[in-house]
């Protein structure tokens, strides 16, 4: 019992005498800090008390896709924290390649009774995947928000930086600075903020070859691979839909013995960390991440306490962020 007390006092912050206070059911305590005392008994694999038990734990799940890309980091510490503050627990889900899947942390989630769920990337906005677990979160009527552009029918509310906005900055740039042949290396076909940003991009500009667009998975090899094919197609500036496949562009274009920005343009999305520290720094649309996680919390936390939110998607404005990856476009 005193090892206990001593891991869920240090887990939480507080006294062991106020974790003693809120197994015991006795006054003095915080709503919050009670809160906060039983999801680290979750968290830690305790059995709550007798009479604690009938409450829903304050866990919430926060399943990322992956943690290679620094995006996702940057969105669990925002929303991690805005979490902790409102008395919730996050409970942090890395989905792998060949190992526990997505729909395998969902059942996980609803086995530890969370309060909710927040995906920040998956398979909801990819138009092809299963989507099974999703509409069994709906029929058990748990809280969910997704973070950037879901897939229509799923109907849970969610945020997401606003991908025509983004492409436009990043176009207009790159013309300005003479691009005429300008390419987009976007992720595959049934993704819907990649297909959000093809179709800003074909209302600017309706003429764009099908060969100036390429397809790849969301890494630098997978931007390496696409870039190489259109750079081969004369492309001199790109638009990327994530920051790991601008630097595969960049990595490509050196491959081919050219430099960036001077023959080759590469703009990214996301400003996620780092990317001020490229060789050359990274020109990149930046995605307002404290906001749009609060955001998503916030929207969360109104879902536990029982207020109707109506499944809606918030837009944030994205920023350009102009640095060294860009330049005027080479004469020919």
């Amino acid at each position: 019992m005193t090892r206990r007390l001593a891991q869920v006092a240090k887990k939480v912050g507080v006294s062991e005498a106020t974790v003693s206070r809120v197994l015991n059911g006795k006054p003095g305590v915080s709503d919050s800090t009670r809160q906060a005392v039983l999801s680290a008994l979750d968290v830690l694999g305790y059995e709550r008390p007798t009479q604690l038990r009938g409450e829903r734990a304050r866990l919430v799940g926060l399943v990322l896709p992956e943690l290679q890309n620094p995006i996702f980091p940057a969105f669990a510490e925002v929303i991690g924290g805005a979490l902790a503050q409102l008395g919730l627990t996050p409970v942090l889900c890395t989905q792998t390649k060949g190992g526990v899947s997505e729909a395998d942390y969902v059942d996980l989630l609803l086995q530890q009774q969370v309060s909710g769920v927040v995906f920040a990337g998956g398979l909801y906005a990819q138009a092809d995947a299963p989507h099974d677990h999703y509409r069994q979160l709906a029929e058990r009527h748990i809280p969910v928000v997704l973070v950037n552009a879901a897939i229509g029918h799923l109907g849970f509310p969610g945020v997401s930086c606003d991908d025509a906005v983004a492409v436009e900055q990043a176009w207009r740039h790159l013309v300005s600075l003479g691009h005429e042949r300008i390419g987009l290396v976007l992720g595959p076909a049934d993704h819907i903020p990649s297909g959000r940003k093809l179709a800003a991009v074909r209302s600017l500009a309706p003429d764009l070859p099908d060969e100036h667009i390429g397809r790849a998975m969301f890494s630098i090899e997978g931007g390496q691979a696409a870039a190489s094919r259109l750079i081969d197609r004369g492309v001199t500036g790109f638009i990327c839909a994530s920051d790991p496949l601008a630097l595969g562009v960049v990595r490509a274009a050196r491959r081919k013995g050219l430099d960036v920005p001077s023959q080759v343009s590469v703009v990214g999305y996301d400003d996620s960390a780092l990317m001020n520290c490229t060789e050359p720094p990274l020109t990149t649309v930046r995605q307002p991440i404290e906001a749009m996680g609060r955001a998503a919390v916030e929207l969360l936390n109104a879902q536990i306490g029982g207020s109707s939110v109506t499944p809606e998607e918030l837009l944030f404005e994205p920023e350009l962020v102009v640095r060294g990856s860009t330049a005027q476009a080479p004469r020919r």
